[in-house]
């Protein structure tokens, strides 16, 4: 809206301080908001991207941090009843937003996976965002999630600062994005989802920062299955030496 785009004549801040959350099906969306209130490495987020969501859950954890929000849902998830998709959270402008239908319904249920893709202007600064959700291993196989992959790349191509971030329901799918010129900054995090190490951000343009750069929260209060993940990126220029970092902004 109108009153918000003056922000944009700003200079963007030097860093920016990412999370990505799977809030299990959007459950337990009061132990969520305590929990992004009020641990030290998520409090300060200035972007949130959280997965398994639905509209009245992200409107709720949004309006307790005082964040913009963009939502889109996936399907109606056969467990729940409800909306189940993706949203982003945003303590800047949010200018466009589109929904990224993926390719291949899972095997059994036959339900849809998405990516939402928001345009923000931190400042001077204009940062593309996804929340992504790829399919299970018992939804799809490692070919049908590397195309799914894809078909999130090809619409992040045209960006030249990037941030895809969420629940790829696979640690190897890293590679994917590695090969396409990506920053993998939670590569070797600790594990997301009880063993597994499914929860990423990667970067095009952008680099690390600060000397606490990513990491995992270990006690998530009984809000998910997941953990949240965060991570601190450089907004004017990647730091010297960051394997992290592809290009300069």
């Amino acid at each position: 809206s109108d009153d918000l785009r003056p922000v944009a004549l700003f200079r963007a801040p030097d860093s920016l301080r990412l999370v990505t959350f799977n809030v299990q099906f959007a459950r337990h969306i009061d132990r969520a908001i305590d929990l992004l209130r009020s641990n030290s490495d998520l409090q300060q987020a200035d972007i949130i991207t959280l997965q398994e969501m639905d509209a009245p859950g992200t409107s709720r954890i949004a309006t307790a941090l005082g964040m913009r929000y963009v939502y889109y849902p996936a399907t109606v998830h056969p467990t729940t009843g409800r909306d189940f998709g993706n949203a982003i959270l945003s303590r800047w402008p949010i200018v466009s937003d589109h929904k990224v239908i993926l390719p291949h319904l899972a095997r059994f249920e036959k339900t849809e996976r998405i990516a939402t893709a928001a345009t923000i202007e931190v400042g001077n600064v204009t940062v593309r965002i996804y929340s992504v959700h790829l399919g299970t291993f018992m939804g799809i196989g490692p070919r049908a999630r590397r195309d799914q992959a894809d078909a999130v790349l090809a619409d992040a191509a045209a960006y030249p600062l990037v941030v895809i971030a969420g629940d790829m329901n696979s640690h190897g799918i890293g590679k994917s994005f590695r090969a396409q010129g990506y920053g993998w900054p939670t590569e070797h995090n600790p594990a997301t989802d009880h063993f597994f190490h499914f929860d990423h951000i990667f970067l095009k343009g952008l680099g690390l920062t600060g000397e606490s750069r990513t990491g995992v929260v270990s006690d998530n209060r009984g809000a998910s299955d997941h953990r949240p993940v965060w991570v601190t990126v450089a907004l004017h220029g990647p730091i010297p030496g960051d394997r992290t970092a592809t290009s300069q902004p």
